[in-house]
């Protein structure tokens, strides 16, 4: 039998949205937070002239063919910018949604960690987003935990 603290309600991942978020204050903020974070690093991708591919990954760009990195890091942006334009609809308008929106998190965090160890760049130090991901992941995981509401005891 596990402890009454440690039991949570998946349901809660797919709530009816008569429920209302349920969830810790804690994991609201923290979505705020990530948020902030996700946009700022799109935001990178997207307007910093080498996409971040060179000054921040350390992928050398001035190769034959760095100009489709430097493209495909703009478009990593883009999608990540559309990820925070989800939250940010989630936080304003349908909060109900918060434990989905640190599903999404967990899942990119730890989808760029697999893919990552298939098809690992070859760099001379990591970049920050693979370090970020050791972080980022157990913090997305913690964080969608107590997102979730208790599981109510039955009678």
């Amino acid at each position: 039998m596990t402890p009454r603290w440690w039991r949570r309600d998946l349901g809660a991942l797919f709530p009816d949205p008569s429920a209302g978020y349920r969830g810790t204050r804690f994991s609201l903020w923290a979505l705020v937070a990530m948020t902030a974070l996700t946009t700022a690093r799109s935001l990178v991708h997207v307007f910093a002239p080498d996409g971040g591919a060179g000054s921040i990954a350390g992928l050398d760009v001035s190769v034959e063919g760095g100009a489709n990195l430097v493209a495909l890091f703009g478009q990593w942006g883009w999608a990540q910018l559309l990820l925070s334009f989800v939250t940010v609809v989630i936080l304003v308008c349908y909060r109900f949604l918060v434990p989905f929106a640190w599903l999404l998190q967990a899942l990119d965090w730890g989808g760029r960690m697999l893919v990552g160890e298939f098809k690992p760049l070859v760099v001379a130090a990591p970049p920050p987003g693979a370090i970020g991901s050791w972080v980022f992941l157990p913090v997305a995981l913690v964080t969608l935990w107590f997102a979730l509401p208790r599981r109510r005891r039955r009678a």
